[in-house]
């Protein structure tokens, strides 16, 4: 079975993803890293899933049996981990974390020296070390060669300095009220710090993590809490981050959901208007509306689409020389202050904008109107060849003859199926949904 996700390695904690698996994960980083080592260290940090303890505790066993020095740091986001890994001059950073999914998952990124998560050959190349049990034996060092760990809690102060100076300087939160939901996730400690370091007056919700409540019923992916207590508090705006913060959901000053193709859009009008805009162009993916796209146009800023994922966003901007890209799920990446889906730094960005806008987030965030969507996700029993499936072409051309966009794919990171269909008619939308279902659902579900 494949090891590597279209996110790293990802799957239910003590099953597919168990202490062993974890070990010989570290053993096998540690063997491919130590092959263009400059440091000897490794930066470890996870999120706040009780399972954290059992792969942390496994993978930095595995990195020193191979003669690394490991620093670890705890709860910390996902782009903190891409960021001090840079920033320490580390050989490579390692996060432990599923993301948006349930406690129950867990899940391990690698990440360069660089800072940028390794790419699917770096990938294949540790996937083929962890299967080669030879050479995770031979690797193993003895003595004085055996490596240590040591844990360190100050660089978090390096990670809040950093993301606060992604924040103009000639802005200040001071009078603005602010909802933050952390998802009772890693960033449970630093974004309430740096929100009221630079002046907000900052209500926190599901900031209390026990090992087991990250993600649920909140966050970016369930943001109807944050939609409740926005209006409770009366507050301008409130923002949503996932289990390891990469990702944002924006609520406006009435409680309602910002989506995310209009955040990508109104980000990347702010950006030309700033001339931050490399080559006027943005990344989003091929599940982003077409309205973004045409409303891009407009402003004479073009689009260029890619796979869906935060990686393959980030692949294309790098290919191309750009700064800015996202999908509407909310991974937006502003690489001149991260390496990653930054929630913090967009959620800056995001209120930035506002602010010079002298508007209401619902009249600054609300840039054009998006064509009818609908998203379904099924849960499949298994993941066949999509082309494979009797009638399965014969479906696509009953689509494509309502003038109906599709978007058809399995899941890299849960057993699921995931249809969009977007069109200008939502009643055919509709229809065509529930036909798709049917289909598969006496198919492979």
């Amino acid at each position: 079975m494949k090891l590597f996700g279209t996110d790293g390695v990802r799957g239910e904690a003590g099953v597919k993803l168990d202490a062993f698996c974890a070990l010989k994960l570290g053993i096998a980083a540690g063997i491919y890293y130590r092959e263009h080592s400059k440091t000897n260290r490794i930066l470890v940090g996870k999120d706040t899933r009780r399972s954290g303890y059992m792969l942390e505790n496994a993978l930095v066993s595995g990195l020193t049996a191979v003669g690394y020095e490991v620093i670890q740091i705890g709860p910390m986001p996902t782009p903190a981990i891409a960021y001090l890994t840079e920033d320490m001059r580390c050989d490579g950073g390692i996060m432990v974390s599923a993301s948006h999914n349930p406690f129950m998952d867990n899940g391990i990124k690698f990440f360069g020296r660089s800072g940028y998560k390794l790419d699917e050959k770096d990938e294949e190349r540790i996937e083929a070390i962890y299967n080669d049990s030879h050479q995770l034996e031979n690797a193993q060092k003895r003595g004085k060669e055996v490596g240590s760990s040591k844990r360190i809690d100050d660089v978090v102060g390096r990670y809040i300095v950093h993301i606060k100076n992604s924040f103009p300087k000639d802005l200040s939160l001071h009078g603005i009220r602010v909802v933050l939901d952390c998802a009772n996730g890693a960033a449970y400690k630093v974004a309430p710090t740096i929100f009221s370091e630079l002046g907000a007056e900052v209500f926190v919700i599901n900031d209390e993590p026990n090992g087991f409540n990250i993600n649920e019923n909140c966050g970016a992916t369930q943001p109807l809490m944050l939609q409740e207590e926005v209006r409770k508090v009366r507050a301008d705006i409130g923002f949503a981050l996932d289990g390891d913060a990469d990702r944002l959901v924006v609520v406006d000053e009435k409680g309602e959901v910002v989506h995310g193709d209009k955040l990508i859009g109104t980000l990347a009008l702010a950006a030309k208007e700033n001339k931050t805009l490399k080559n006027n162009t943005a990344v989003a993916t091929i599940m982003s509306n077409y309205a973004l796209e045409e409303f891009l146009k407009e402003h004479k800023i073009g689009l260029i689409r890619s796979n869906v994922g935060d990686k393959y966003v980030l692949e294309s901007m790098l290919a191309q020389d750009l700064n800015f890209g996202g999908e509407q799920s909310g991974h937006i990446i502003f690489s001149d202050f991260a390496k990653t889906g930054d929630g913090l730094v967009s959620a800056l960005q995001t209120i930035a904008y506002i602010l010079k806008s002298k508007k209401p987030a619902s009249k600054a965030l609300d840039c054009f109107k998006l064509y009818p969507q609908i998203l379904k996700n099924l849960n499949v029993d298994s993941k066949p060849a999509l082309e494979s499936l009797e009638d399965y072409n014969t479906l696509l051309k009953t689509i494509e003859s309502y003038n109906i966009r599709h978007l058809i794919r399995y899941s890299g990171t849960e057993n699921k199926l995931r249809i969009l269909l977007e069109g200008k008619e939502i009643k055919k939308l509709e229809k065509m949904m529930q036909e798709c279902e049917a289909y598969f659902k006496g198919k492979i579900c």
